[in-house]
């Protein structure tokens, strides 16, 4: 297979989807039976007027019916010319069948019978004739034109797939016809990881294969519907399936598209094994535009990324966050932002004794009626708007300020773990504003510890690793967060100047299911350790995961089992508490 194209043996089902697309907008085969109608109404004036000897009054005067032969005459051959021009290869064939069959008998006419004043019409057909072949030949080139055009403008480049806007198109057609059908998102996942370690050329070769692959099925009709795949861009493709009649047969398509990437995927001799989730939509039960049903599966997208291991297939459904609702969050994290709304919580941090070890801040925001907005909700859409720089930032700054009150009244030594955003990590002044804090909150830099995910050695290991070294030039704590969830590099963690590494809260809800679950964080931690680093272990609600954790070693506990996230005033009363 020739790279970036998928070249089928037949005319695929694609391919008569993108063409019946195409000629939508042609000219309706009613207007085809009318001039067809009107050049043979035209032809028959012609010959009675040219032999009748009878005339009209007009205006007074006597209009002799054969003086109107020419007027008849042009207009068959305006028909003609625009059968050739709307009709396509159908037209112009027709248009030369009709017109070549006049001249037999216009010469008759004029040399059998020697009528003569045939001569204009023979003229007027030769014109014609000359006409339409010209246009034809011009035409042709235009329609090459036109098809590569489209073909550009349709086409995916990298895996000749439909794209973005043939997907539209589709929809819009279908929602006008309103025809059932369901439009899916499908993502791959962790498809960004590959492009940083093996790079974009693996990465494009395999979305090749992947597309190969799932054009295959569709044009095959092996998934028994009838389906339309395209590439949304990136690592996002769609899936438009028809004639399926219940949400049975809809996972049960999908579940094909799935599958089809289990069988490993070999590049440049390594083998790759891909999963994908995919969120849908029905219309018109789900929706009655093709924007609305796009962001709906885009919606149930979320959702079943969010269901991680669970079930990768989730249908939209009314209580799931949709762009709407996102644009609401978004105004009101603008909001509370601007009227001073956004605040903290801390949550303690013990160690396996049960001594406290210090707080990590938590951002909180509070709507005008004084309810609460959950961090689940607002952290992921400030992600996408670009404002959870300033989330961080405000966080940081409040915190901070907290501590080094209580450390000018207590002289506590307690330890505040403040969360860093790759975003706002990889900002210009980011540096700046944190040797600002430093300055003004009168906390010792080695009791402040900055939190950052593993993920931000995918966006970019070597600015990462400069503010990380500048952060301990300053004297500040620096701690893994998540980890497990992201990258994973043991390369990568040897060069990270860390000091703390947290486990993330989904291995241990699942740490005490079976001895593997068990066995995997105890390597976690093992590790921590031979690298030198504090290990906390995050999310441990139940007596039963602190004996584990006890018993494999962890250093630090965070999580409801003894203590929830609380107001800095709680807080303050906890470390002046006699038995913290």
């Amino acid at each position: 297979m020739k790279k970036g194209i998928f070249i089928p043996s037949n005319r695929t089902n694609t391919e008569k989807t993108l063409n019946g697309l195409s000629f939508n907008s042609g000219a309706p085969k009613l207007g085809f039976v009318l001039l067809l109608l009107l050049y043979i109404a035209s032809f028959v004036a012609v010959v009675r007027t040219s032999i009748s000897a009878g005339s009209s009054m007009l205006f007074g005067q006597a209009i002799p019916y054969h003086s109107l032969t020419g007027a008849f005459s042009s207009f068959g051959s305006l028909c003609i010319i625009f059968l050739a021009v709307f009709y396509g290869k159908t037209g112009y064939f027709l248009s030369l069948a009709l017109i070549l069959t006049q001249f037999p008998m216009i010469l008759t006419g004029m040399f059998a019978q020697q009528s003569f004043t045939n001569i204009a019409g023979f003229f007027t057909n030769l014109l014609t004739l000359l006409a339409i072949i010209l246009l034809r030949a011009n035409m042709s080139k235009v329609e090459k034109y036109q098809t590569r055009l489209r073909n550009q403008a349709v086409t995916d480049q990298l895996t000749g797939l439909p794209n973005r806007f043939a997907c539209s198109e589709l929809m819009g057609d279908l929602v006008r016809r309103n025809e059932k059908f369901v439009i899916a998102v499908l993502n791959l996942n962790n498809f960004k990881n590959i492009n940083s370690t093996m790079g974009e050329g693996t990465g494009n070769a395999l979305l090749v294969e992947i597309a190969a692959r799932w054009r295959d099925i569709a044009d095959r009709g092996v998934s028994g519907t009838l389906d339309f795949v395209t590439r949304q861009g990136g690592d996002e493709f769609a899936l438009i399936i028809r004639n399926c009649d219940s949400d049975e047969n809809i996972r049960k398509t999908l579940t094909y598209y799935e599958a089809a990437l289990r069988n490993k995927l070999t590049v440049e001799g390594c083998d790759y094994f891909l999963t994908a989730s995919i969120g849908y939509a029905v219309f018109p039960a789900d929706g009655g535009s093709s924007d609305v049903l796009l962001a709906r599966a885009y919606s149930a997208l979320a959702e079943a990324k969010r269901a991680n291991a669970g079930d990768s297939i989730h249908r939209f459904r009314d209580d799931l966050p949709t762009a709407e609702h996102a644009l609401e969050t978004e105004r009101r994290i603008r909001s509370a932002l601007e009227e001073n709304r956004l605040f903290f919580h801390l949550q303690p941090q013990y160690d396996i004794s049960h001594r406290l070890r210090g707080f990590e801040a938590l951002a909180r925001i509070k709507n005008p009626d004084g309810s609460l907005l959950s961090p689940g909700e607002f952290i992921p859409v400030a992600e996408k708007a670009g404002l959870i720089d300033k989330i961080d930032y405000t966080v940081f700054r409040d915190a901070a300020g907290f501590l080094g009150k209580l450390i000018r009244q207590t002289h506590t030594d307690v330890t505040l773990s403040v969360n860093v955003s790759v975003k706002y990590l990889m900002k210009n002044d980011f540096l700046k504003e944190v040797q600002g804090i430093l300055d003004t909150c009168g906390v010792p830099p080695s009791q402040l510890e900055v939190e950052i995910t593993e993920s931000v050695m995918i966006d970019s290991v070597e600015k990462a690793l400069q503010c990380i070294g500048e952060l301990k030039k300053m004297g500040l704590r620096i701690a893994i967060d998540d980890f497990g969830t992201g990258y994973s590099s043991l390369s990568y963690l040897n060069s990270f100047p860390a000091d703390t590494l947290k486990v993330d809260k989904a291995f241990i809800d699942k740490m005490n299911t079976g001895e593997a679950s068990r066995q995997y964080v105890a390597a976690i931690i093992s590790i921590g350790h031979l690298m030198g680093f504090d290990v906390i272990s995050e999310g441990v609600e139940e007596q039963s995961q602190l004996d584990t954790l006890r018993e494999i070693g962890c250093d630090y506990i965070q999580g409801y089992v003894w203590g929830r996230p609380m107001p800095p005033e709680a807080a303050e009363e906890l470390l002046a508490a006699p038995t913290h």
